[in-house]
C-alpha cells in the first residue's frame, strides 16, 4: 500500500512530452469507467482514435509531437479521474499547488478547472502542430547535459549559441539550439567535465527562441479558449511562481514555448511553501524521480496505472 501523508501539504504534478509509452492507460480503460469515458471523450473531441494510438501505437506515430502531446494529456487526465473515482473524491482534500512540466502545465490547468478537457485537448493538439511546424522552419534540437552546474552550462551556451531549455534539477539541464550549435555545446560540455552530454530525439529546439514561429498561432488559439480562475494555484514553468488568473495563465502558456522550464525552482518554491508530498499523475515516473533529487525529504508518489491507483492511500 502506498501511504500519502495526511498532515503534509500535497502538490499534484503532471508529466510532459517524452513520458509517452505505447500501452499507457490501457489497464485503466479496461477497469475504470471514469478513465474509459476520458479516452472516449478524447476520441470524439479530436475526431480520430487517440485511445488506440495510446494503447497499441505504433510508437513512431505516438512519439510525433502533434500526437504525443494530446496523448499524454488524455492519459494523465484519465489517471486523475480514475484516482478520484477510486478514492471517493480524494478525501485528503485539494492539493496546495499543482504544476506540470511543459505540456503537463495544460493538464495541471484541467485538474484545477481553469481549462475544460475539450479545450485543453484542442490546445495541445494545436500546440504540438505549431511546435512541429516551428521545428521545420527553424531546424534545431535538444541535448541533455548531466553533471554540470547551471553557471557552467550557461557558459557553454554563451560560447556556442545554444540556450538553456529545462533546468530539471541540480546537474540535470536540457539545452536547445540549432544543430551546429548543439554539436559545439555537447563537445564543450564534455570538455568542461559533464558526466554526460547527449542529443535528445525530439523534432525541434523546444523552449528556445527557435520556437518563435509557433507563438502567434498559439496566442490566437489561447485567446479563443475559455479559461476561468484556477481553484488551486498553478506554479508556472517560466517563473516558478503561483498563478491563478486567466490572463496571466494565457501569458504564461504563450511564453512557455520560447522560455526555459524552471522545474527545479518550481519544486523548491512548493517545498518552501510547505509541500511535503508530490503526487505525479500521468505516464512514467520522471517527475517522481526529479522530486526525490530536488527535495529528498519530501514524499514522491507516481500514479499512472491501475495498480498505483488502487494502492494510493489517503
Amino acid at each position: 500500500m502506498i501511504d500519502a501523508p495526511s498532515r503534509l501539504k500535497t502538490a499534484y504534478v503532471f508529466p510532459g512530452q517524452g513520458s509517452q509509452a505505447v500501452g499507457m492507460g490501457a489497464d485503466l480503460y479496461e477497469e475504470s469507467p471514469a478513465a474509459r469515458q476520458t479516452f472516449e471523450e478524447a476520441d470524439d473531441i479530436l475526431g480520430f482514435s487517440l485511445s488506440k494510438l495510446c494503447f497499441w501505437g505504433p510508437e513512431e506515430d505516438l512519439t510525433q509531437t502533434v500526437n504525443a502531446q494530446p496523448a499524454i494529456l488524455a492519459a494523465s487526465v484519465a489517471s486523475l479521474r480514475a484516482l478520484t473515482e477510486a478514492h471517493g473524491g480524494l478525501s485528503g482534500g485539494a492539493p496546495a499547488f499543482v504544476a506540470g512540466h511543459s505540456l503537463g502545465e495544460y493538464t495541471a490547468l484541467v485538474s484545477v478547472g481553469t481549462l475544460g478537457f475539450a479545450d485543453a485537448l484542442r490546445l495541445v493538439r494545436e500546440r504540438g502542430r505549431l511546435m512541429q511546424y516551428a521545428g521545420q522552419v527553424r531546424e534545431g534540437g535538444m541535448a541533455a547535459i548531466l553533471g554540470l552546474d547551471d553557471s557552467l552550462v550557461e557558459q557553454v551556451c554563451q560560447q556556442t549559441g545554444a540556450e538553456i531549455a529545462n533546468i530539471n534539477s541540480s546537474g540535470q539541464i536540457v539545452i536547445s539550439g540549432a544543430k551546429d550549435a548543439l554539436v559545439r555545446a555537447i563537445d564543450l560540455a564534455r570538455a568542461m567535465g559533464a558526466r554526460k552530454a547527449i542529443p535528445l530525439g525530439v523534432s525541434g529546439a523546444f523552449h528556445s527562441s527557435l520556437m518563435e514561429p509557433a507563438v502567434p498561432g498559439m496566442v490566437e488559439a489561447l485567446e479563443k479558449a475559455r479559461m476561468v480562475k484556477a481553484a488551486v494555484p498553478v506554479v508556472s514553468n517560466t517563473g516558478a511562481v503561483p498563478l491563478s488568473h486567466a490572463w496571466e495563465i494565457r501569458t504564461e502558456l504563450a511564453e512557455q514555448l520560447v522560455r526555459c522550464v524552471q522545474w527545479s525552482k518550481s519544486v523548491d518554491f512548493m517545498v518552501k511553501s510547505g509541500v511535503g508530498a508530490f503526487v505525479e499523475i500521468g505516464p512514467g515516473r520522471v517527475l517522481t524521480s526529479l522530486a526525490k533529487r530536488i527535495a529528498p525529504d519530501a514524499k514522491a508518489i507516481a500514479v499512472n496505472d491501475l495498480a498505483s491507483v488502487r494502492a494510493f492511500a489517503l
